[in-house]
């Protein structure tokens, strides 16, 4: 595998194009946070005509429900969530520009499609790094539906946020090829 490679967002296409499932990248510049509930949200905005809080285009979300933060800390222990169910709105976001997202565990086949058609990435987030992913993010604001509590939209300014490409813009991934290697011949 490569050396890390350094991402900074927004991401364009020939960003996305040249990763490949199993790349270790570092992202510096802004990320989103989005879950469950502001998924839903993001969605209805979308169905009605509203503005988003933030344009899509080129942009990363990841998966976060940080905790609070801890006096001298910009923000509390902030690990990946599970992916998968923000599954019914991803492709959307996709097809709208978003370049990619942050997370853990699989996509569905949709996903990883709308990947392939409009170039994104998926990236996996190490669980149980939590405190030290914290230390990647150097400001944090809360830039809609701050109701949601650890679920509001925060806008996270990270340098060096670590992360594994798990698919890439070619339909590759890296958990099918990874378990592939430890097949057992029939």
């Amino acid at each position: 595998m490569r050396e890390y490679i350094n991402l900074k967002t927004p991401l364009s296409d020939s960003d996305v194009e040249k990763l490949e499932a199993g790349d270790k990248v570092r992202i510096s510049g802004i990320l989103y946070t989005a879950r469950d509930a502001a998924h839903k949200r993001l969605m209805e905005m979308i169905e009605s005509g509203k503005d988003l809080p933030f344009d899509l285009k080129g942009q990363l979300i990841y998966y976060v429900g940080p905790s609070p933060a801890k006096p001298e800390q910009v923000i509390g222990s902030a690990g990946p969530t599970t992916s998968y169910r923000m599954d019914t709105y991803t492709p959307a976001f996709i097809k709208m520009g978003l370049k990619g997202t942050i997370g853990k565990g699989n996509r569905s086949q949709e996903v990883i499609e709308a990947m392939r058609k409009y170039k994104a990435v998926y990236l996996a987030a190490v669980g149980g790094a939590a405190a030290l992913i914290a230390k990647t993010i150097r400001k944090v604001r809360i830039i809609a539906f701050e109701d949601l509590g650890p679920e509001a939209i925060r806008e996270l300014e990270v340098d060096n946020f670590p992360a594994i490409v798990v698919n890439d813009t070619k339909g590759n991934d890296l958990y099918n090829i990874g378990s592939d290697k430890y097949k057992i011949p029939s």
